[in-house]
């Protein structure tokens, strides 16, 4: 299983990654698989800095991304035409108390608890274990970080990003900022 943590710091089982060439043969593969595989990202990015500098009691991280990524992928399905199939909304299972509170925001936006106050009928949630080996979610834990270090820190190179953001859902303009990337503030 890839684990974007494990990877980055070498540990176990990617202690291999120790060796200077296995470590640049490992990252082509996997900037090759990125590269060459079919899907859309959308994705947030929050500075929690600027957040609690800006708001006294500022909303729950989390929570705020979760919405910024459901209203985009709902818009996103609309645009596909795929809003009247459900989609699958498939989230690591964390335990029990954080898995309830996720589930319970999820709901909560899909009632109509979002931007547009509309209700999201075509989403649903559904949990898998870490053992499932998801590649979805292993996916999305290799990019989470590339993609967040992009908008926090601009200035520092990041060849992860510089394929990941061939992937970003996009505007009929080409937009990406809005449609396939939220930041905030």
């Amino acid at each position: 299983m890839f684990h974007e943590r494990e990877i980055r710091q070498q540990q176990v089982p990617f202690k291999f990654l120790q060796n200077e060439e296995k470590r640049a043969r490992f990252h082509s593969d996997v900037n090759t698989l990125i590269s060459e595989s079919e899907f859309t990202v959308i994705a947030t990015v929050i500075n929690k800095e600027k957040l609690n500098g800006r708001y006294r009691t500022p909303d729950n991280p989390y929570e705020m991304s979760l919405q910024f990524c459901l209203e985009r992928l709902h818009r996103f399905l609309i645009e596909k035409g795929q809003a009247e199939r459900t989609t699958y909304c498939i989230f690591e299972r964390r335990g029990k108390k954080e898995d309830a509170s996720i589930e319970l925001e999820f709901r909560r936006i899909c009632d109509g608890g979002n931007f547009k106050g509309i209700k999201i009928n075509c989403l649903d949630i559904q949990f898998l274990d870490k053992a499932a080996n998801s590649s979805g979610l292993q996916i999305s834990d290799l990019i989470a970080r590339p993609i967040g270090l992009a908008e926090l820190r601009p200035n520092q190179p990041n060849r992860a990003y510089d394929i990941i953001q061939r992937k970003f859902r996009r505007s009929a303009t080409g937009l990406v900022k809005g449609y396939g990337l939220k930041t905030f503030p």
